[in-house]
């Protein structure tokens, strides 16, 4: 079960890994982005993957319902927000399934004073507004650390230099939300959050339709709506702290833990960062540290229900069962007597 914000990328997360491992595969795409699953089906075809081993369907919740109650489906992959995943991952496991469920996210990148200043400023922009917002792993809180805090209005700046316009424009930077009701509740939230002290660094408030423009907030404070709720939207919310412990402090008292950043010229910062910091992806000068194919999207806390990770060698282990089989085939020697009675201890062999 997919969202809308990767169509392509997303369902290679999963049909590859479970048809590898012997399974069929059925596949529910996001109904806002139905085409793209179509094209990977029938490139699937084209490349000979036989007819029935990977099949989709399209709907809302009567067809997640189907596919978490029906007794031939074994398991469920899902990735997508909170409310659905929390009932997807409920509804599965009561009816016996496995199920992962990648949930949503609050990503933090830390910021220490020694950082590279400019290669540190194009990151968070980069990965703040890129996709609009619209992705699990954007970092959407960034956390300067002493007087690294004296590079928000340029960073303000940075981001005001953003082409807002048609994603298929290839001199756009930032497209559209997905729906006009996503566009709202992002504008409502940072309202919310101005209204809860923070001060707007840009407003990207004044762009008609879908589009909302780069938009900084600074002195967001971690009871700001625009800090509890994930908004999805090309929306960075700035806080400071005077310590590299304070802001691990921050970061673990998230309840999420999907991937975090930090940047800094000082091995030592880094090394006890990524130590303490409980969240399962940790990028060291990297600000979106989603692993290679061979290791697993390893998201953890309340950004995952499951135990099993996507893809990697966690993937593999979700789309199999272990069998495990004990033999004998010894038998009597010539010059051998039978046992004069049965042992009835754990039996051994002798």
């Amino acid at each position: 079960i997919a969202p809308f914000n990767f169509p392509a990328m997303i369902p290679l997360w999963m049909f590859p890994v479970g048809i590898t491992c012997g399974n069929t595969y059925i596949l529910k795409p996001s109904e806002k982005v139905p085409s793209a699953t179509m094209i990977l089906a029938e490139m699937a075809l084209q490349a000979g993957l036989p007819p029935g081993v990977l099949n989709v369907v399209h709907g809302t919740k009567p067809v997640v319902d189907f596919l978490c109650r029906a007794p031939e489906i074994k398991a469920i992959s899902f990735v997508g927000g909170n409310k659905a995943g929390e009932y997807i991952f409920a509804e599965a496991t009561r009816h016996g399934k496995r199920c992962q469920a990648n949930l949503g996210a609050k990503n933090h990148g830390v910021i220490l004073p020694d950082a590279d200043k400019e290669k540190t400023l194009d990151a968070l922009v980069a990965a703040s507004m890129g996709a609009a917002g619209q992705r699990c792993m954007a970092l959407s809180v960034a956390v300067f650390v002493g007087n690294s805090s004296e590079w928000i209005p340029e960073l303000a700046q940075r981001c005001a230099r953003l082409k807002v316009g048609d994603g298929a424009d290839p001199n756009s930077d930032v497209g559209p939300m997905i729906s006009p009701e996503s566009k709202s509740r992002a504008v409502n939230l940072i309202g919310q959050a101005l209204n809860k002290g923070a001060k707007i660094e840009l407003d990207g408030r004044n762009y008609s339709g879908n589009f909302l423009g780069p938009t900084v907030l600074s002195q967001v404070s971690t009871d700001s709506p625009a800090y509890l709720h994930e908004l999805f939207a090309p929306v960075l919310s700035c806080t400071c702290v005077e310590t590299l412990d304070e802001a691990i402090a921050l970061v673990n008292a998230n309840p999420t833990g999907n991937g975090t950043a930090i940047f800094t010229n000082s091995g030592a910062s880094a090394r006890l960062f990524q130590r303490e910091i409980d969240v399962g992806q940790v990028g060291i000068n990297v600000p979106i540290p989603v692993p290679l194919p061979f290791f697993s999207f390893t998201g953890s806390r309340a950004s995952i229900r499951g135990d099993l990770h996507f893809y990697g060698k966690q993937g593999v282990t979700f789309y199999t069962q272990t069998k495990t089989i004990t033999s004998n085939w010894r038998t009597l020697h010539h010059d051998e007597s039978p046992s004069k009675s049965p042992s009835t201890a754990m039996p051994i062999m002798k």
